[in-house]
């Protein structure tokens, strides 16, 4: 397979679909793991760094996280590139721009639990340092990060309506689930599940639309005006 024929294949829908599943797989789990360890309480959010399962457990969401957030620019990319010229610069700007700082957010939540975690290894961490990093990634992900990623579903789904190229079905979930996500103050419970599911929703659906019908691509817009 030559260069060009590589090149086209990352770019197939298929190739956003699979990105968009495996972000979805590992993010669920990710928040699984820290949902595990989540303390009760705010008085008792330094707690995790004095459990060595806890910590453990933390690591291994950890390890997951960087890994999502490559799947989620990948699943970006593919879903960028088949819009290409046929969208807006408004939609194209917004849908980008949401999708990079929700990655943003990701990562730097990662990295504030990551910094605490490795310095547990050779000195303990007053527990209301590690209160504060796990407050501070709650916040940062929970609060600003998911407003992001309502942005980025909202504007996918509307650029989705104006191209028909997804299902009503999808089009009325999608719409409920970045108004959800807009809305709803920092995430309690299963309501953290919402945003990886949709992701993983969709890719399903782009999937299965492609293999069953050929279509070109995941989202389609008009030509601007």
């Amino acid at each position: 397979m030559g260069r060009t024929e590589v090149v086209r294949a990352v770019r197939q829908p298929s190739s956003a679909a699979v990105a968009g599943i495996l972000f979805s797989v590992l993010l669920i789990v990710a928040v699984a793991l820290f949902r595990s360890v989540a303390p009760d309480s705010l008085a008792h959010a330094g707690a995790w760094t004095s459990d060595a399962d806890a910590r453990r457990t933390v690591a291994l969401a950890l390890d997951l996280l960087p890994f999502a957030g490559i799947a989620f620019l990948w699943f970006i990319a593919v879903v960028r590139s088949q819009l290409g010229d046929r969208e807006d610069r408004f939609f194209e700007t917004v849908f980008l721009g949401s999708g990079l700082v929700f990655v943003t957010a990701l990562f730097v939540s990662a990295a504030a639990l990551g910094a605490v975690l490795h310095i547990t290894v050779e000195t303990p961490v007053p527990e209301g340092v590690a209160a504060y990093a796990w407050v501070f990634a709650s916040v940062l992900l929970g609060s600003f990060g998911m407003r992001m990623a309502a942005v980025f579903t909202l504007s996918l789904t509307t650029a989705g309506l104006r191209g028909g190229s997804l299902p009503r079905w999808l089009v009325t979930i999608s719409y409920l689930v970045g108004l959800l996500l807009l809305l709803t103050p920092p995430l309690p419970n299963l309501a953290q599940f919402l945003f990886p599911l949709w992701v993983g929703l969709l890719s399903v659906v782009v999937l299965l639309r492609r293999h069953g019908s050929g279509t070109a691509a995941p989202v389609e817009a008009p030509h601007s005006d």
